[in-house]
């Protein structure tokens, strides 16, 4: 066992397992328009990574076989693969709920204008990326100008009812700054609503809070200057075991861009893949044998349950 499997042997069985699938995260490819320092999968527009049509056929058998709550498409910035649309489309038509994590400012990108329009056409539902609601910090963390697209983007959403109608939902995204955990989503998303809507009449659904995990980029920027070992000892001390309920592992199954399958976004950027025995590739899919395996774990978990938990649906705790 290593030390997270230890920590949380008073609160499971020895290791930690699934309890269902009711997410089907897909990591569309690793090419994004941004290179944002604390992404743990260090996308990039350097970055050639993409699932082709025939993974995502197989994707869509997959879909089509589990009982889940909806597809969560994910990158880099999935909207640029190329057949983003046409992958989009097929799962609605067999009538699987879509949700896609955009970082906004891709749908400024030359031929992506229109995606605004394709998502509500299909009721895709978004999650959308914006680290904090002050234009400092989020250009400190993802590049000058990205506020500015950002805030357009969200204002384009807007006008087609994300973010005031049920039907729309747009879930924004808060990370911290530096190597510290999240405040209270509750609380931070009053200061969300208060700063972009009287500032700049923006409405979204609600705020969620992710922790940086140690992992990619925002690791080498640990390591350049030496705050690794604290960070880590951070997340250490502030396990919360009643986090680990709710861990995301433990609802869903990840499927890297060349079908690999992994419990969560963050073993796919170090390489973890499925293991105990459970099938590992989306060519062998079975639900039988994932839905309740057992979840391959490593020092970076620790992020997941520190705090008030982290998740990428939010807050866990």
């Amino acid at each position: 066992m290593n030390n997270f499997e230890k920590q949380i042997s008073g609160t499971d069985r020895i290791g930690l397992y699934s309890l269902k699938i009711e997410t089907l995260q897909v990591n569309l490819g690793l090419r994004c328009n941004q290179q944002c320092v604390h992404c743990h999968l260090e996308a990039s527009p350097l970055r050639r990574e993409m699932m082709d049509w025939p993974t995502m056929q197989l994707v869509l058998e997959a879909a089509a076989n589990i009982d889940c709550r909806f597809v969560d498409l994910t990158g880099g910035a999935p909207e640029i693969n190329p057949n983003f649309r046409r992958f989009v489309s097929v799962l609605r038509q067999e009538g699987h709920p879509v949700q896609v994590r955009t970082n906004l400012s891709v749908l400024l990108e030359p031929g992506l204008e229109e995606l605004p329009e394709f998502f509500h056409n299909h009721q895709v539902q978004l999650v959308a990326s914006l680290p904090c609601y002050l234009e400092e910090n989020v250009c400190a963390q993802r590049g000058n100008g990205v506020y500015e697209k950002s805030v357009e983007a969200i204002k384009r959403l807007n006008a087609l009812g994300y973010g005031s109608n049920t039907e729309y939902p747009l879930s924004l995204v808060y990370n911290p700054g530096g190597p510290f955990l999240p405040p209270s989503q509750s609380a931070l998303e009053e200061d969300y609503r208060r700063e972009l809507g009287q500032r700049l009449g923006i409405t979204f659904t609600r705020l969620l809070t992710i922790t940086n995990m140690p992992l990619g980029r925002f690791r080498r920027e640990l390591v350049r200057k030496n705050q690794e070992w604290s960070y880590l000892e951070l997340l250490r001390k502030s396990f919360n075991p009643q986090t680990v309920n709710g861990l995301m592992c433990r609802h869903q199954i990840s499927v890297g861009w060349d079908g690999t399958l992994y419990d969560c976004d963050f073993n796919l950027a170090i390489g973890l893949r499925v293991d105990h025995g459970a099938p590992d590739h989306i060519n062998s899919f079975r639900e039988m044998d994932l839905k309740a395996r057992r979840i391959v774990t490593g020092e970076h978990c620790f992020g997941c349950t520190a705090g008030f938990g982290s998740s990428c649906s939010g807050a866990l705790s």
